[in-house]
């Protein structure tokens, strides 16, 4: 018997359609690795289609008050409540995420960051006007950049949707997203709700692979390119990018070191460090992936966060006691396993370090420790529940370790001593530094990384300014 796909189209100008030249790609729910849907493999014409869409709606959705764009805003946020249960079940089906964690650690703060940027809309900063010549006036406009060309990643699809729309509409921009071919349900939803709040061209979604995106970002039409991705997409979105001297907006990859010394407490870091490593099966840049743990508490620090890993269940997403679901495609499964593979003699796997069962792509947690600062899996991003242990003596090797990476997005310290902690945030070369917690986020901060890991900042007042650009106006007051 063949179970008939779900068949999800693009949403351009106010109405879904198909991709212009009828293509399409199936799309796997990875907690059973079977199709679910096929949705539209995107072209230049389909490009074409949405950025002109978007030329179109920008001026009256520029013109209009921060005070209507709120209004709409707020509205989209209600509407993301109401319709809380439709959006967390097609975010199940994208990613094979626990039904229950989805509802209560993505919902809600999905609808909090867009009622912020809805009130960011009214709260545009610029200098003092004044006469810093004489008889002439000078004030400052920040205006709306213009159509933003904005690809999500597949790991948080919803959430890093709102990252990218709600600032972008806040500021009177309009936008063409584009979801990861692996994830495009949940996008598809948002669009359909959406659409029913704002303008027709206002917010569009194209789907696609990374052609599609390419397509979007060298097109003549966007101001802006936005990206979560990898290192190696946001390259090259640059790169083309440069080509128009496009603004960029890059979140990349991640590293984030996590140095615990010797008068941490160890039951509280181990609990929480297992967590933020192993959330959502470790496919998150901020996630706790690397813990550089004083010599004279590793062997303690090491057994316990072992334990801990073996207690993590992962499993399907009705299963109420699982910490994270499937890798989200068999890729990354692919990926994640040839870490473990490659280790090198001196790693020892002190917990995980292998595929449960072969439905799905499922990863145990894992452990490794006996690591050495050079080693791929310490330098590289593994983007799957691995948790690798490095031990140091001192201060200073310790921030050497942590530092020692091209990845520069989060970091964390465990540490009783003020002094301490405050030095070490200092020294950390990374876009955030938790001290004695790791992972949380806030709408009112931003996040977002230094070196491989990008530039721009997502959420807070930071991130809305990023969809803004500034004018000068110089007025004469004489005669």
């Amino acid at each position: 018997m063949t179970t008939e796909l779900r068949r999800l189209r693009n949403y351009i100008n106010g109405e879904f359609r198909d991709a212009a030249d009828g293509r399409t790609t199936e799309v796997v729910n990875p907690a059973n690795g079977e199709s679910y849907a096929t949705a539209p493999l995107s072209g230049q014409a389909d490009v074409d289609a949405a950025m002109e869409a978007a030329a179109a709606a920008f001026p009256a959705w520029r013109d209009l008050t921060p005070a209507e764009r709120q209004k709409a805003l707020l509205k989209i946020a209600d509407a993301f409540e109401e319709r809380a249960e439709e959006l967390i079940a097609a975010e199940v089906e994208n990613t094979g995420k626990p039904t229950g964690l989805t509802r209560s650690e993505e919902i809600p703060p999905m609808v909090d960051q867009i009622r912020f940027f809805a009130g960011a809309a009214r709260m545009l900063e610029g200098r003092a006007a004044g006469e810093y010549m004489e008889g002439l006036t000078s004030i400052i406009r920040r205006e709306p950049i213009g159509v933003c060309a904005q690809v999500a990643p597949w790991n948080y699809p919803m959430m890093m949707g709102v990252w990218k729309f709600a600032p972008a509409l806040a500021a009177g921009n309009t936008v063409v997203l584009k979801p990861s071919d692996t994830t495009p349900a949940s996008t598809v939803l948002m669009a359909e709700i959406i659409g029913s709040i704002v303008p027709k061209g206002v917010f569009n979604v194209v789907c696609g692979d990374r052609d599609t995106g390419r397509a979007m970002v060298e097109h003549h039409t966007p101001a802006m390119a936005s990206i979560t991705g990898s290192v190696r997409a946001g390259m090259q979105v640059a790169e083309s990018a440069s080509k128009d001297l496009k603004r960029v907006h890059l979140e990349l990859g991640g590293k984030a070191p996590v140095v615990v010394f010797e008068d941490a407490d160890i039951a509280k870091a181990v609990e929480d460090i297992s967590v933020a490593g192993f959330f959502n099966a470790g496919q998150d840049c901020t996630a706790a992936t690397r813990v550089i743990v004083h010599e004279s508490i590793h062997d303690e620090f090491v057994t316990a966060l072992a334990k801990a890993a073996a207690d993590t269940k992962t499993g399907q997403p009705d299963d109420e006691d699982v910490l994270f679901g499937p890798l989200n495609n068999a890729n990354q499964l692919k990926q994640v396993s040839g870490f473990i593979d490659r280790l090198p003699a001196h790693a020892k796997v002190e917990a995980g370090g292998r595929r449960v069962g072969e439905k799905g792509f499922f990863y145990a947690p894992t452990v490794v420790s006996g690591l050495k600062q050079d080693d791929e899996i310490i330098q590289n991003e593994v983007f799957g529940p691995v948790i690798t242990v490095q031990s140091f003596t001192d201060e200073a090797q310790a921030i050497s370790y942590a530092n020692g990476v091209d990845y520069a997005l989060a970091s964390s310290i465990w540490t009783q001593n003020h002094a301490r902690a405050m030095r070490m945030s200092k020294v950390l070369d990374f876009g955030c530094v938790w001290i004695n917690t790791h992972i949380p986020l806030v709408a009112e901060m931003p996040h977002g990384g230094f070196k491989k890991s990008g530039y721009g900042k997502d959420l807070s007042a930071y991130g809305f300014d990023d969809y803004t650009r500034i004018k000068h106006v110089m007025t004469s007051i004489e005669g």
